[in-house]
């Protein structure tokens, strides 16, 4: 295509830029500003230079952190705070030795940072970040040993305060509100299911009776599971698909729709049904409204003891089913009931609340949660390593640049350039325009607080009231965050070069961030693009089909018919099809257009139910207790179930055959459960 063709994109008003209202978070933004502007403060009363390098800090880890519960955001913002930390003073040694010393190491760093995207949302978080750090190091330089130990003890200091305040003050959880959401969704399909057993207990029920329970109830939970949908989709836009709780999120609700399907299912049933059928499902239904109860107080709580009380409730309900006659139609309505139930209560054990856990919750060694991902994205298949190069090449020259023609603003183009790159061209264009603009008008802001604000109090309350606004927003759109944060970074600099021009610094800072957005954008149209507007209903198969390639593998392994070397690639394979994905769904997530939500969903659906069965065939692996009591041939007909079923799937058929009967296991159970969950997605994706 012509250099023209490249920038000849859409209308700015068809771009996939999301503005997200309800993801304004006030706590956020109070933390951030008081975060920088206490040290801003302390900076412009005492004169210590390193002290920017702290504000620098700890606006970096506001940025960086996670959400969530406190042990999980620990170990991120800690890591961060240390390994930024050494960043700041190795590669500032680095930049005196020379471009021919740092450039090469400086480019390998970048790549590093990049691909650190393998190991999911937070770690690509935490990598973009550090490149950030590794190119201001890059850019500034340490002249001594000394220097260094300074910034990079004021960088964990500042990066502490911020983690301090995060701790004992303000404690985000992002994710809360589509927790509560989907909650809320749970707490109306129990009322469903109070509802229609109030019909079933009545001693005689009127069609119009029937009607308004239909009319009412049906209703207000079909509303309730759109807000939910609503809730989680805008929050997984804001902070990733690839997450543990986006997983749970979105399996949680398509649970939910499912049960309330199965449940309008079984209200029709049972308007004709006999005194018999009607005495059992009252009793079902009894049971089911607690669990249903719980199920949603667990999605808040977290308790990781509910599961044994909600596995128990389901037990009785499986035994309250077996009184039905054995021709009775509400078999397997109330089946499917029961095994959507075992779904939403196995997100509830210990193994699923912690990300990266055994089935007792113990966390899995260190080495093997390093070595899986990068041994299956080790392959130029795999989107994470060819956007990790793309990055670190098209990095190394505006990296260059900086190198031999320094000045105080240079290090904005090559930061541009790697917070700009995307795996896909759609999402970089994207984030060009945003940034392009949001800084442009964030510099015009800078400017006129900097002609207002000359003195220290005066500058440090700006910096509270701009910190805060940018964080507070930050989730609700890219150039908005763009443009509330531009003044802090002119602020923070004017501070550490007294006296200079702020129009200056905004001009440069606007003039850097477009010509880096345009190198960015052109990067990404001309090295191993991936522009391909429409492919989620290819990749699900396409990951579908992988993950039955390892299903057949790990079982022909389990029987001695196959090699390690075999079950390995499989393994290698599957993780790579999800991985691509993942990756998809990420960039779809921003196209324009209600059409494609419910596609997406149902890959997503589709994307946690295969991790989730990639989890369970490793547990047959290397549990040995997994399979115990499993005579071969019954694995056999397993197998053939399994990978029968998923070749359907990834045929786009969504009519898969009965699970097999006879003897089988908690971990061959889950892995039916998850591709009946599947085989009621796959018609949405088209």
């Amino acid at each position: 295509m012509s250099t023209a063709s490249l920038f000849s994109a859409p209308d700015l008003a068809r771009l996939p830029i999301v503005v997200n209202t309800r993801a304004i978070s006030l706590s956020e933004g109070m933390r951030a500003g008081l975060s920088v502007a206490v040290i801003i403060a302390l900076n412009e009363y005492l004169t210590f230079a390193p002290l920017r390098e702290a504000a620098l800090a700890a606006m970096l880890t506001c940025i960086c952190d996670p959400g969530g519960p406190i042990r999980r955001r620990i170990p991120v913002l800690v890591s961060f705070a240390l390994v930024g930390a050494t960043v700041t003073a190795c590669f500032g040694l680095l930049r005196d030795f020379g471009p021919a010393v740092a450039l090469p190491l400086g480019v390998f760093g970048l790549f590093c940072s990049s691909f650190a995207r393998i190991y999911g949302q937070a770690p690509m978080q935490l990598g973009g970040l550090l490149a950030t750090v590794q190119v201001l190091a890059l850019d500034r330089g340490n002249p001594s040993l000394s220097e260094a130990a300074v910034l990079a003890a004021s960088f964990i200091g500042g990066a502490l305060w911020a983690i301090l305040l995060t701790m004992v003050i303000w404690q985000i959880h992002p994710f809360l509100p589509a927790r509560r959401a989907v909650a809320e969704a749970y707490r109306q399909v129990s009322e469903l299911a109070r509802d229609l057993r109030e019909l079933v207990q009545a001693p005689w029920i009127t069609e119009a009776a029937w009607e308004a329970h239909a009319r009412i109830h049906r209703r207000a939970t079909r509303e309730a599971i759109e807000a939910a949908r609503t809730v989680v989709m805008d929050t997984v836009r804001s902070r990733g698909a690839t997450s543990n709780r986006a997983a749970q999120a979105i399996i949680r609700l398509e649970t939910a729709d499912q049960i309330f399907g199965a449940l309008i299912a079984l209200s029709d049933l049972l308007e004709h049904s006999s005194p018999t059928e009607r005495g059992v499902a009252e009793r079902v239904l009894r049971r089911m409204r607690p669990v249903l109860l719980v199920l949603g107080q667990v999605m808040v709580t977290d308790d990781p003891d509910a599961h044994a009380r909600i596995e128990k409730a389901i037990e009785a309900i499986e035994a309250d089913m077996a009184r039905l006659p054995a021709e009775s139609p509400l078999h397997g309505v109330i089946d499917q009931i029961t095994e959507r139930l075992h779904i939403a209560r196995t997100l509830a054990v210990p193994a699923n609340l912690i990300p990266g856990a055994d089935p007792a919750g113990r966390a899995i060694p260190m080495w093997q949660r390093v070595i899986r991902p990068l041994r299956a994205n080790l392959n130029w298949k795999s989107p994470a390593l060819r956007h990790s190069v793309r990055t670190a090449v098209t990095a190394a020259f505006p990296l260059a640049f900086t190198m031999y023609w320094f000045n105080p603003y240079d290090h904005w183009l090559t930061i541009t350039v790697v917070a700009t790159m995307q795996p896909y061209f759609s999402l970089t264009y994207t984030r060009a325009v945003e940034r392009i603009v949001g800084t442009a008008a964030g510099g015009i802001i800078a400017a006129a607080v900097g002609l207002v604000c000359t003195t220290p109090l005066s500058i440090a309350a700006a910096m509270f009231v701009l910190a805060m606004s940018a964080f507070a927003i930050r989730s609700v759109s890219l150039g908005l965050f763009q443009m509330a944060l531009t003044p802090v970074i002119v602020l923070l600099v004017e501070t550490g070069a007294p006296g200079t021009d702020e129009w200056q610094i905004a001009f440069a800072r606007a003039a850097l961030t477009t010509i880096g957005g345009l190198v960015a954008v052109g990067a990404n149209f001309l090295l191993w693009p991936s522009r391909e507007p429409d492919l989620v209903a290819a990749e699900v198969k396409n990951a579908i089909a992988a993950h039955g390639v390892y299903a057949d593998a790990n079982f022909a392994a389990l029987l001695g018919e196959g090699s390690t070397a075999r079950l390995g690639q499989a393994r290698r394979g599957a993780g790579v099809a999800s991985n691509a994905l993942e990756a998809l769904i990420t960039r779809a997530l921003l196209e324009p257009g209600k059409q494609q939500h419910d596609p997406l969903e149902a890959a997503m659906v589709i994307d946690a139910a295969l991790r989730r069965c990639a989890g369970r065939l490793a547990t047959l692996q290397l549990d040995a207790a997994a399979v115990a009591g499993v005579p071969d041939a019954a694995l056999r007909i397993w197998r053939d179930w399994v990978s029968g079923s998923l070749s359907l799937l990834a045929a786009g058929k969504a009519d898969i055959p009965p699970r097999p009967s006879g003897p089988e296991t908690d971990a061959l159970a889950r892995i039916g459960r998850q591709i009946e969950l599947m085989s009621g997605a796959i018609g949405r994706v088209g």
